[in-house]
């Protein structure tokens, strides 16, 4: 019998990265229930961005394997100009990640599997990160639970952001950075530096690409990190080359992956494609404290409460709840950091978590959503033309001087970098309770902590679930010969997502696109005329572009008779309705 269990307690040594793999998978099915019962046919939540990355999934498929051309060039959108991929984020890790399962299932089928195998990835991830920083198998699968299961990816993972869900490598690459710093106890097990930077090096080029804005933001942070820990920390390190060499190793190996990822982006934005944004724009998308304290509106038991009772308008962006276990843990390691091998790392993970906040924080200080404003000295107020202003923050002097800041606009994004950094903290926190539990409570004292991390998290199972076919006007276009231009009106709905989405299915040149990052110059330039519909100069700009169908939609027009007659007098034919819509056609 002892024999038997020795053999069982080999194997399951042996096997722990599937079992903790498992583990990770079991739960996310759980955290995500029903959707594991519709992966084919459809997604959580309503229409919006998830239905772009769809059509993204199957579009590059099919350019890469069935017309083997550049999926980056997307003549056949915003068509005759043509839209080049980068005026939006791309992801193509994320994207690579999904394309097996398109083969399986479908890019609805890639779509989902790509979400869920985040979830999977990223807990195991930060799971392996802190148990080479503690050593201990538990404290690492709690903090792998509260990483992978943050709020803040849920919110993005009900949106539909595939790419913003792509948190999974960020232990990766603070792994290797800070092992790089040598702020990480060996326990043990140590390996040449050379490694790390190696590690670091990889998981800063998949950050690179799965999102610019992460790319950006992940270098941002890591090198005020660093001068925080060559100013306070580690002042001889400035003359150690050898330490230096691992930086620069750990950029050589991320070079090639960031190179890729950024080629598509720096020719568009020298063509300029890529303009700054306003600060009327990027102000609204300032943190709160509230922000990082405040549990998700999406929460089982009190979501609802929350929801009622703060300013939740920009929920999505807003949704970086730190979480209660994990503030305590982290609170645990701090007040126990003098006792730890791990002070210096703590120190390092409460800066960046700091640098993090203030710079998620926006332009100017926000509280609940709302700037917050102090009265101005008269000649102040006098010469700025307004009684009041705002408390500026280091991200306002970063957007009007620092390269590239003002190219971003959702800067409450820096804050999944501070959710990072408190979820590591919390397994070294972790680590030192379990470590002070007499043996027999301790597995009660994991399992307790992970159910208050479930409680904590846990949105509920998800009721609102969207299909998305293909339309009765989309089937009958598919049918029509030759490759004759689509345009949809009213002309705003020409850059929602289902509308690219439909492309897939009809096949034909679509005169709009998803434009809501950054409209190319021929939509900028054809939408005041266009939204004019139907006049003389739409229609005379209709033929100049070589548009052949013209599809109207029935419910945005309420007098038809009279939208028929007014096509008719400026020569367009009516072909027919297809479900709700009309579709005309350019008269000779």
């Amino acid at each position: 019998m002892e024999e038997n269990e020795n053999a069982f307690s080999r194997f399951l040594r042996r096997t722990w990265l599937i079992w903790v793999s498992l583990y990770f998978f079991v739960l996310t099915l759980a955290m995500t229930w029903p959707l594991v019962t519709r992966l084919r046919t459809q997604m959580v939540g309503q229409l919006g961005d998830n239905i772009y990355f769809v059509w993204m999934i199957a579009w590059i498929k099919r350019a890469l394997f069935e017309l083997h051309v550049n999926p980056f060039n997307v003549w056949f959108l915003n068509y005759p100009e043509g839209w080049n991929m980068a005026y939006t984020e791309i992801t193509p890790a994320q994207l690579a990640l999904a394309m097996p399962f398109s083969f399986l299932g479908g890019p609805m089928f890639a779509y989902n599997a790509a979400l869920m195998a985040s979830f999977i990835l990223s807990g195991l991830l930060m799971f392996l990160w802190v148990r080479r920083i503690t050593g201990q198998f538990s404290a690492a699968l709690i903090s792998g639970t509260i990483y992978a299961f943050l709020p803040f990816r849920f919110a993005h993972f009900l949106i539909g952001h595939l790419n913003l869900s792509g948190t999974q490598w960020f232990p990766l690459f603070f792994w290797g950075f800070f092992e790089i710093l040598g702020v990480i106890p060996q326990n043990g097990e140590a390996k040449p530096a050379w490694k790390y930077a190696a590690l670091g090096g990889i998981g800063l080029g998949l950050i690179g690409l799965t999102s610019q804005y992460y790319l950006y933001m992940a270098v941002l942070i890591a090198a005020v990190v660093l001068l925080v820990y060559l100013i306070f920390m580690n002042r001889t390190a400035w003359k150690d080359i050898m330490f230096w060499k691992r930086i620069i190793l750990m950029g050589a190996v991320s070079l090639p992956f960031i190179l890729l990822a950024v080629w598509p982006y720096l020719q568009l934005s020298q063509a300029g494609g890529l303009p700054d944004r306003s600060l009327s724009l990027v102000r609204p998308y300032s943190a709160s404290l509230t922000d990082f304290l405040l549990p998700s509106t999406d929460h089982f038991l009190w979501g609802k409460w929350v929801g009622e009772h703060f300013n939740r308008q920009m929920w999505v962006e807003g949704t970086l709840y730190i979480g209660a276990v994990t503030l305590v843990l982290a609170l645990v390691a701090w007040l126990r950091r003098k006792q730890s091998a791990r002070q210096a790392l703590l120190a390092l993970l409460l800066a960046g978590a700091a640098v993090s906040i203030v710079l998620a924080m926006g332009t100017d200080l926000h509280w609940n959503g709302s700037p917050v404003e102090i009265p101005a000295p008269a000649f102040l107020a006098e010469r700025l033309g307004r009684d009041r202003i705002p408390l500026l923050l280091p991200g306002y002097f970063l957007f009007q001087y620092f390269p590239f800041y003002a190219k971003l606009r959702a800067l409450m994004r820096f804050g999944v970098f501070a959710l990072v950094f408190f979820a590591a903290a919390a397994g070294v926190g972790a680590a030192w309770l379990i470590g002070k539990t007499l043996r027999p409570y301790k597995n009660w004292l994991v399992a307790g902590l992970l159910l208050l991390v479930f409680v904590d998290f846990y949105p509920g199972p998800y009721h609102e679930f969207t299909q998305v076919e293909p339309r009765p006007v989309d089937l009958w276009l598919a049918q029509q010969p030759g490759q004759g231009a689509v345009i949809q009106f009213p002309f705003v709905k020409g850059e929602d997502q289902e509308h690219t989405y439909f492309t897939l299915f009809h096949r034909k040149p679509y005169v709009g696109g998803f434009f809501n990052a950054f409209p190319p110059p021929q939509y900028q330039k054809i939408k005041p005329v266009m939204e004019n519909f139907p006049d003389l100069a739409s229609v005379s700009l209709l033929r100049e572009l070589g548009v052949e169908y013209i599809l109207v939609d029935l419910a945005s027009y309420p007098d038809v008779q009279t939208l028929q007659q007014q096509c008719e007098s400026f020569g367009l034919v009516l072909t027919g309705q297809y479900g709700d819509q009309l579709v005309f056609k350019p008269g000779h």
